[in-house]
């Protein structure tokens, strides 16, 4: 999902719980990387593994100057012969510390080995975040949770696309007030159209 479609469906979304509530979990997310320096875990389950978000971030990462969003993508049935950056095992969650954040992305709470190892993260003083269903144990390990229960008007693809694209925001959005359809799209073509901001 594109920026210009991250736009049209914040706008759609507009007076819904979601918008704020992704932007909430996206702040204490780059709030946490940014100040520990980085170190960001991103772990789903077996069955899946989220690595749309992971691109995403990545993306965000560079788009926004800030590095320490680009996570390291963490997998169940990694292999040494797998390219570099998708050969990262269940082992690093052990060797997860102070400082280093976890983000747990899974439609469906996750098994008890997983649990157990994202007990043992934040056990060493890892920041444990959670996207999922907002049920079992999962939400309880995490300092930061936001739940995409079955059913929901968003799945949780969609949620991810607003995470990711509100933890790249370098600035908060403006306060919504009531205006007209016309402002409104005329400030979505001004946000398309700026040129992105100076990096030094």
């Amino acid at each position: 999902m594109d920026a210009v479609r991250v736009a049209l469906l914040r706008e759609v979304l507009a007076g819904t719980q979601w918008l704020g509530a992704t932007r909430r979990f996206a702040g204490a997310l780059r709030g946490s990387v940014v100040s520990h320096g980085g170190g960001l875990l991103l772990v789903g389950t077996p069955e899946y593994e989220p690595w749309h978000l992971a691109a995403h971030l990545v993306d965000e990462a560079a788009w926004s100057g800030t590095p320490e969003l680009a996570p390291t993508l963490v997998r169940h049935d990694a292999r040494p012969s797998d390219p570099t950056h998708l050969a990262v095992g269940l082992g690093r969650l052990e060797a997860a510390r102070r400082g280093e954040t976890l983000l747990v992305v899974a439609p469906e709470g996750p098994a008890a080995p997983l649990l157990e190892r994202v007990a043992d993260a934040r056990r060493a003083g890892a920041t444990v975040l959670a996207l999922g269903p907002g049920r079992g144990e999962l939400p309880s390990l995490a300092h930061e949770a936001l739940a995409v229960p079955d059913g929901s008007e968003l799945d949780l693809d969609t949620v991810q696309h607003l995470v990711s694209a509100a933890a790249g925001e370098n600035a908060l959005p403006a306060p919504r007030g009531r205006r007209r359809l016309r402002d409104r799209v005329a400030r979505l073509a001004e946000h398309l159209t700026a040129p992105p901001p100076a990096r030094w």
